[in-house]
């Protein structure tokens, strides 16, 4: 297991990257346009990534840390896979010109498609996190493969309908 680090710089108010990265009211732009789907956005609670139409459920996991403005984490599976969880750690820090955004990946199991994904992924997310937190909005090439994969999800596996993976809760 390794961990993989990935870091950008964003020219935009603290607040406006915090709700890019947690909102669960519209799909989130910067994260393959999956939306976040939680019981209660704290610490402990179920999260999961799912696909526009809510058929599909792309990443299950547990929020680890809430602490609004400086630091998001959870555990998370690829729900097509077999693959061991890892964590995912969001850790913003405000600077005089904007917001320093540390993509920390934990665990991460070698040599597993996981790691394969998440390898690309980050600098993919942290991208386009940048564009829309600055206002740029997506490219018209990611707005395009948003597209297509949105008219493709018929061809993820039957393991990641919704049904099989009933968002648990908290536990106490």
């Amino acid at each position: 297991m390794t961990d993989k680090v990935f870091r950008i710089h964003i020219q935009a108010p603290l607040e406006r990257v915090w709700r890019e990265l947690t909102k669960t009211d519209e799909a989130q732009g910067a994260v393959y346009n999956a939306w976040l789907v939680t019981t209660v956005l704290g610490e402990g609670a179920p999260l999961q990534m799912r696909t526009g139409t809510g058929k599909n459920v792309i990443v299950d996991g547990r929020v680890l840390v809430h602490q609004p403005m400086t630091h998001f984490a959870h555990t998370h599976r690829f729900t097509q896979y077999d693959d061991p969880v890892c964590e995912v750690h969001y850790l913003l820090a405000e600077k005089d010109d904007g917001v320093e955004v540390t993509l920390r990946i934990k665990q991460c199991p070698e040599g597993t498609r996981t790691a394969k994904d998440m390898q690309g992924g980050g600098d993919f997310i942290l991208k386009n996190l940048k564009a829309l937190a600055e206002g740029k909005g997506l490219s018209m090439g990611v707005r395009l493969m948003y597209a297509l994969m949105g008219s493709m999800e018929f061809v993820l596996p039957k393991r990641c309908r919704s049904e099989h993976w009933p968002l648990q809760k908290k536990e106490p």
